[in-house]
């Protein structure tokens, strides 16, 4: 049932689609040996809602929700992404999935991450306790908290998770970007370091459903074959073009069919959504 689990595949969407802003010429990766960065794109109290569909035919299927949020407080930002099928899907397939990444405020590179899965009867507990400053992070890894098996990781440069590195690209500098660059990053993600590649595939105004017409940068994240994707697969993601940089719509087939996440609604923005198109 590898194909339903999408809470997980959203949260990595909506990942993918921030990432591309930490590039703007031919493929280059992030080095951050200072581990910090100025938060300019940000705000605690941010809450975003994103509706995920399915289409196994001609028809997309709504089939649930992922909420992301962001808390302030003394130290760190909580940035925390829950996902839940509909009712009417869980006889389907029940999906109950929760991410947290605790941020150092001056830096935003996290130093705590927690995942709980539940999917089906697919379950994953997986805790990251990062060292930033010596490049160490330690994971737990298991079905349940009780059976985590802990692993050292050694790390060539500060780490991300995969729900904090969604907030940190979103500061990163845009300036001079081009057609055609493609971009090349790394996160620390279920006890591995992901390689991924983005590619800048230009602007476009995109209809986006219950919220209208915006103006957007499209972008294709290269995909890795295995249970989800097949050779071939293109991922597409639409993102706001300002300073904001939410990203509105991402579309993927997966191993049997598609799925899509929609932003629904939004809240708590640092700026007015200014790409959106008014009549």
């Amino acid at each position: 049932m590898n194909q339903f689990r999408t809470i997980t595949l959203v949260v990595l969407l909506v990942t993918l689609s921030v990432i591309f802003f930490s590039f703007s010429e031919s493929t280059k990766s992030i080095s951050n040996n200072n581990c910090s960065i100025q938060n300019e794109a940000f705000s605690g109290g941010e809450h975003l809602v994103y509706k995920m569909y399915y289409n196994l035919g001609f028809i997309w299927v709504p089939a649930g929700e992922v909420v992301f949020t962001v808390e302030e407080k003394l130290a760190t930002y909580e940035m925390k992404a829950i996902g839940k099928t509909y009712k009417s899907y869980d006889k389907i397939f029940r999906v109950n999935d929760y991410f947290c990444s605790s941020v150092n405020k001056e830096t935003l590179f996290p130093k705590n991450f927690v995942r709980i899965i539940e999917e089906g009867s697919y379950r994953i507990f997986d805790s990251i306790a990062f060292d930033q400053t010596r490049n160490v992070a330690v994971s737990f890894h298991g079905t349940k908290r009780e059976d985590a098996k802990p692993r050292v990781h050694q790390l060539d440069q500060c780490m991300q998770d995969i729900v904090s590195n969604i907030y940190y690209m979103r500061n990163l500098n845009t300036d001079g970007m081009k057609k055609g660059d493609k971009m090349a990053v790394k996160m620390l993600f279920d006890k591995e370091i992901y390689p991924i590649n983005i590619r800048y595939h230009g602007s476009e105004k995109k209809d986006i459903k219950d919220l209208g017409q915006f103006k957007t940068i499209k972008i294709h994240p290269d995909l890795v074959a295995g249970n989800v994707f097949k050779d071939g697969d293109k991922m597409t993601i639409w993102i706001s073009d300002d300073a904001n940089k939410l990203p509105l719509m991402i579309e993927s087939p997966v191993s049997v069919g598609s799925v899509k996440a929609v932003l629904k609604s939004y809240k708590g923005l640092k700026y007015h959504l200014d790409s959106e198109i008014k009549d």
